[in-house]
């Protein structure tokens, strides 16, 4: 038998309202909420928690609170990873993030969708894609990546950019919707 959480991280349609689900998203809210509430000299307490809530943490990761998740399980962060001031991560799917990389501050990562016909919508369960960040990248404030999106490795994305494709490595993209200004 197929769990919903199964289901979710394999890019099926899912019960969001399952238990198993319920109980990890509150989870996440308390790790998040304490997170957030530690004192900003306080390192080592909140490298803790990161580890605690996140899939994984690598060496020197560093998250500028608040910061807020969905699960923080499916969440994988590699070393020297930088999230600015009001990031928000939804990771009902993986969300991945190399090594260096650097977001903004109020980047939202999206790995949750929904139905696009509001008759599906109606039903209640909801889909999830995943979201690929490459290595020494970075996003600059207010970008938003939606459901599946892969970004290549040393890419920069422009400040309020809605990233709704994937986007190769080596490049500078910006826009509503994001798209290749140059390489780099």
């Amino acid at each position: 038998m197929t769990s919903e959480r199964e289901k979710m991280l394999s890019g099926e349609l899912y019960v969001a309202k399952d238990p198993e689900l319920v109980a990890m998203h509150a989870r996440a809210r308390r790790l998040a909420h304490r997170f957030n509430a530690i004192d900003a000299d306080d390192q080592n307490a909140r490298d803790a928690l990161l580890r605690e809530l996140l899939g994984t943490c690598g060496e020197g990761v560093f998250i500028e609170p608040p910061f807020h998740c969905d699960y923080g399980v499916h969440t994988h962060l590699e070393d020297g990873v930088f999230l600015n001031f009001g990031c928000v991560v939804l990771d009902c799917a993986e969300v991945r993030i190399g090594a260096g990389t650097m977001l903004g501050p109020r980047v939202q990562l999206y790995s949750a969708t929904h139905p696009l016909e509001a008759s599906e919508r109606r039903k209640g369960p909801e889909l999830a894609k995943p979201i690929t960040i490459g290595r020494d990248c970075w996003l600059g404030g207010g970008v938003i990546v939606c459901p599946g999106v892969t970004i290549g490795d040393e890419t920069t994305i422009g400040a309020g950019s809605v990233v709704t494709r994937d986007v190769p490595g080596g490049v500078f993209a910006a826009g509503n919707p994001c798209r290749v200004i140059r390489e780099l």
